[in-house]
């Protein structure tokens, strides 16, 4: 049983957003902005306290002068050229508790956990836009004229200077590093992964922000993690006088439109139940991944906790 398409029809979807026509110039732009900020940060410590690793809050300036936090977990028993490990969070959470990194330090990985601007960990969002935010951060900015006022365009920017503080660090191999995330979290590791072609592995669960008009077309938006589209169109474009131009906008924040870029091996995870970020608009994106790949289903579970996963992953970052 299924919710959305076949399996054989997933596996041949291209998705159906737009791809803006100056998508490569936009992160080529992003990209080189992220060049001239220093790999500057400050490290307070913590006072969750470990015998296994050193835990500290970890500060950097962002784009736009943003100051993001990450939890910062470094092996007591540190090897020299060691592996790392960035992960990301979900819609509206944090980069969550110190111990679900110690497994990972007590390996000898370094971990970096990143907090999304403005969302429910401390990094701050000093993005200032037109129009309303009503339920979420994806419609933010959409109003102004400048794609480059999008929320999501920092988010994406600041995951990449995330893994590259972790690789500039005199004992991170900078070829050894994965990238990790659930839902926002697995698109926020996808488009590290596509804009920093040095990580290594990747592992993506059911990842969001990916085909906003599959999901607007033909899914049922208002139960689904891209509800707020549905909001920002009531409250600001009723009779859809703009819906071309609103979704060939939202192409520059697609992660289907970045997957090609990927350079790491990938373990893709989708639950064919998921009407929360719906299999297809998670298709459209791994279907463009060229490097080597596998897609792991899980048939009779939706967005939530996945039975033998966190053991999977744990093994394959492991293997850095």
């Amino acid at each position: 049983m299924h919710i959305d398409m076949p399996i054989h029809e997933l596996e041949t979807y291209m998705g159906k957003n737009p791809k803006p026509s100056d998508h490569e110039q936009y992160w080529g732009r992003g990209l080189a902005e992220l060049d001239e900020l220093p790999l500057q940060y400050e490290l307070v410590p913590a006072d969750f306290q470990s015998n296994i690793a050193d835990c500290y809050h970890l500060y950097f300036t962002g784009v736009g002068g943003a100051r993001v936090h990450c939890k910062y977990v470094k092996p007591k028993n540190v090897m020299q050229n060691g592996p790392g490990l960035v992960i990301f969070h979900g819609y509206s959470g944090s980069s969550g508790e110190w111990m679900d990194k110690i497994s990972f330090a007590a390996e000898g990985i370094t971990v970096l956990a990143m907090d999304c601007r403005g969302q429910g960990g401390l990094s701050e969002d000093n993005l200032q836009v037109q129009g309303p935010t009503i339920r979420g951060h994806i419609i933010r900015g959409l109003e102004d004229a400048d794609p480059d006022r999008l929320y999501y365009r920092n988010v994406f920017l600041d995951t990449v200077q995330t893994a590259r503080i972790l690789m500039s660090m005199a004992h991170i191999d900078p070829n050894r590093v994965g990238s990790y995330g659930y839902s926002q979290g697995g698109a926020l590791a996808t488009v590290c992964a596509a804009l920093e072609p040095r990580i290594k592995e990747l592992v993506a669960v059911y990842p969001f922000l990916s085909d906003y008009k599959r999901v607007w077309e033909n899914m049922d938006i208002s139960n689904s993690a891209y509800e707020e589209i549905s909001y920002y169109f009531r409250v600001c474009d009723p009779n859809h006088l703009r819906e071309k131009d609103i979704f060939e906008k939202l192409g520059y924040i697609d992660i289907q439109h970045l997957a090609d870029r990927i350079k790491a091996n990938t373990l893709w995870v989708t639950a064919l139940k998921d009407n929360v970020c719906p299999p297809s608009t998670q298709y459209a994106a791994y279907n463009k991944i060229k490097a080597k790949k596998e897609i792991l289903l899980f048939h009779e579970f939706g967005h939530e906790h996945l039975y033998g996963l966190a053991d999977k992953a744990f093994q394959i970052f492991r293997s850095l």
